[in-house]
């Protein structure tokens, strides 16, 4: 029996474990899609207590926790820190086969060297340790940062963000760790919400351009996305309900836009047309500066309708969307390349039924500006389980090119969470080590190498221009 989460954790044979530990645990971290807050970093906050740096803002977490009947007050709610660590530490022990059990003890020995697992009987002991960490000036933002060996960080922005505290960081030599600016402009995309046309106000604010048809929009989205390039920007980032595409008139979306600016009700097919034409438009804006669009679909939003009352979005009741058509996201990609604006594009779909069909569409687009152009995302969200990883790298090798995949982010609000590149990069080097050792690859160490370093890092590194 191997113990649990020793030095060969999930390193199943002796290639993988060549692979892990000479070769991917020494790369260097990219994370190239958080929602971490650069305001954070810049002012290298610190943590009172485990709870604020481990639970706060965790949907994962939140969500195990009520799938254990526990109490919202002991969740988001009124509940002390203590209390609501005692609460996580008593569900904890029951998420066996559950990837938070992974990652949740990962951090717990990496951070704060405690090599047990967490039971409600150890919790104050495993309280009190890691809050006597915590005052360690190695645990502030920045220190968990530098002990993480990340090098980029890419947050995710509005384009009416200032972008006040990445500038600051930038400025700051003390720093070595680059923080980037990603284009989010899914506000201005969302044409049937009711907060459209306040948001559009302020786009119109900010841009210095008042915002009265889609020629407009464009010319204002221009002047934001040249700012973000500016501070250094090279990647978009999209959240869609799937990858639309239903063509229409400038006309059309001339008054669809009207109508949105008035607040009068949206019909769902007027919502698509003006989306497609807003992603045709960002889409290429980013291939002629040469960003990576990257395209998150397949997620069905804020389901509990009750909570969502009482929280509001983004507080862990979203759901896989099981339609997803592949032909509209084929002819979206068709509609760019078809005038030579097709931009790097990463696609990840909330819903890994679609692995094979991403693996299809990407091949039909790639070609000989860049290597791996169009990319198949790490497996997102609900599937960066332990199976959801090794089912989206297997179908990515199945069908395209593994060695030119740019590799693991966190998607995550937490800077504990680097630990999931470790997670992944040993499920990566274990996959590889079987088939090796199964006669379905050569034993060629430099070869291998490559792969697992490119993957890691490398090739993250290249392809977003960092």
């Amino acid at each position: 029996m191997k113990a649990f989460l020793d030095e060969d954790f999930l390193l199943s044979n002796e290639t993988a474990k060549l692979l892990f530990h000479k070769y991917a645990n020494k790369q260097p971290i990219i994370d190239y899609h958080c929602h971490i807050n650069p305001q954070e970093i810049a002012e290298d906050r610190t943590f009172e207590n485990i709870t604020q740096v481990w639970l706060g803002g965790d949907h994962y977490k939140w969500r195990l926790m009520r799938s254990c009947g526990i109490d919202e007050a002991y969740i988001t709610g009124s509940a002390s820190d203590k209390e609501k660590f005692f609460k996580f530490a008593e569900c904890l022990s029951t998420a066996i086969g559950n990837p938070l059990y992974h990652w949740s003890h990962l951090e717990l020995q990496r951070y704060f060297g405690f090599h047990g697992y967490l039971t409600k009987e150890n919790a104050e002991e495993v309280w009190d340790l890691c809050n006597k960490k915590l005052q360690d000036v190695s645990m502030s933002v920045r220190g968990m940062i530098a002990q993480s060996n990340v090098t980029h960080i890419c947050t995710t922005d509005d384009p009416i963000d200032s972008l006040i505290w990445h500038k600051n960081i930038a400025e700051d030599s003390t720093f070595s760790c680059k923080v980037l600016p990603a284009f989010r402009p899914d506000k201005a995309m969302n044409v049937e919400k009711n907060t459209f046309s306040t948001y559009i106000q302020s786009l119109s604010d900010v841009s210095g351009i008042k915002i009265q048809d889609f020629s407009d929009l464009k010319a204002a989205l221009t002047n934001r996305l040249e700012y973000f390039a500016s501070m250094g920007c090279t990647v978009s980032d999209h959240a869609l309900e799937y990858v639309i595409y239903v063509p229409s008139t400038d006309e059309e979306i001339d008054e669809i836009l009207k109508k949105g600016l008035r607040n009068l009700p949206i019909t769902r097919e007027e919502e698509l047309k003006y989306k497609t034409a807003f992603m045709i438009f960002v889409g290429r804006e980013y291939h002629r500066l040469n960003w990576v669009m990257q395209l998150h679909y397949g997620c069905k939003r804020d389901n509990n309708q009750f909570m969502f009352d009482q929280m509001g979005a983004d507080t862990g009741f979203d759901c896989i969307n099981n339609y997803a058509p592949s032909a509209q996201l084929a002819d979206f990609l068709n509609a760019l390349v078809s005038t030579n604006e097709l931009p790097k594009t990463i696609l990840y779909s909330l819903n890994p039924n679609d692995n094979e069909a991403i693996g299809t569409i990407l091949g039909c687009f790639q070609d000989s500006s860049v290597k791996g152009k169009i990319q198949h995302g790490s497996a997102w969200w609900f599937n960066d389980t332990k199976t959801g990883m090794i089912a989206q790298l297997t179908s990515l090798a199945n069908l395209g090119n593994l060695a030119g995949f740019v590799g693991m982010l966190t998607d995550s609000r937490s800077f504990l969470s680097y630990t999931r590149h470790e997670y992944f990069r040993r499920i990566l080097c274990n996959l590889l080590g079987t088939w090796v050792e199964n006669g379905e690859y050569p034993f060629d160490e430099k070869l291998l190498q490559k792969i697992v370093e490119d993957i890691s890092y490398n090739n993250t590194l290249h392809y977003f221009r960092f």
